[in-house]
């Protein structure tokens, strides 16, 4: 019998460049999820802000969109989920209590069995290059690491700026995630996606992890949504078209990379919040 950790088990990043419409995003979707479903994979990636966005996104108008993690966009996302036997993972705009002029920036992660198993809310925003995301979106608190566990892996989410922080991913892997998902807005502009490919892969290679990524489409986002491994070698990629890209993956493959640099093992230095 294979050792289960052996056993390759597919996952997917879908690209594609949502708007105003919730409906009409959710639409888009259910098409990419669907594709994924049929070409194996056992759960989809989507990027930042999949639920509501706005290239001129900013207070009343993202407060008017948002919604809670049991509102109708969430619930439609894990009868989705359910309907095709896989698990969900997309950006949304929450709802903020008592805040008429902030949201939250908020990852779902959704099972196979409608369950939410996992948020995150933003922790560092994107106030840089000229944009100011804190005007309109409250930090996410800092608590313990958002993971749930999928195929014999541990999950880590993360979102979009926080890959320009080292110690986001590396507490995620102090509380055991060996895969890591991130989905993104990252906004184009002057090497932006040169910036994009190259902490994607140092994020990988410096944890010894799988990172799988998940960008808006163009003409906003750079896209390259991609899934990387241990080595960071890039094992599928996205250009900058709608679409889905489908990597098999093994827990075995961290297990043999942690075992050639177990650099994880080998530092003197721990991650403590500021």
């Amino acid at each position: 019998m294979a050792d289960a950790a052996e056993t390759p088990i597919a996952i997917a990043v879908a690209q594609f460049a949502p708007g105003d419409d919730p409906d009409a995003n959710l639409e888009q979707m259910a098409r990419l999820a669907g594709d994924a479903a049929n070409r194996g994979a056992m759960m989809v990636v989507f990027p930042e802000y999949s639920s509501y966005f706005s290239p001129t996104m900013a207070g009343a108008d993202a407060v008017a969109h948002a919604q809670t993690l049991h509102g109708p966009f969430v619930r439609a996302l894990a009868e989705l989920g359910a309907e095709l036997g896989i698990h969900l993972v997309a950006g949304i705009v929450e709802r903020v209590p008592d805040d008429d002029h902030r949201v939250a920036n908020t990852l779902v992660a959704l099972n196979d069995q409608s369950e939410l198993v996992a948020h995150y809310r933003k922790v560092h925003l994107y106030d840089a290059f000229g944009q100011r995301e804190s005007d309109w979106i409250v930090p996410g608190p800092i608590e313990q690491p958002a993971t749930f566990a999928f195929g014999g892996f541990t999950v880590g989410l993360q979102t979009c700026y926080d890959l320009r922080f080292p110690e986001v991913t590396r507490r995620l892997v102090d509380a055991g995630a060996e895969l890591i998902l991130l989905p993104s807005a990252w906004v184009r502009g002057p090497l932006k996606e040169a910036h994009w490919r190259t902490l994607i892969t140092a994020r990988a290679i410096e944890n010894t992890v799988y990172v799988a990524t998940a960008d808006q489409a163009p003409p906003i986002g750079v896209g390259n949504s991609m899934v990387v491994d241990p080595m960071g070698v890039e094992v599928v990629t996205l250009g900058e078209n709608t679409g889905v890209a489908v990597a098999w993956i093994t827990p075995a493959r961290v297990a043999e990379v942690r075992r050639v640099n177990p650099s994880l093992a080998l530092r003197r230095f721990r991650v403590e919040p500021r």
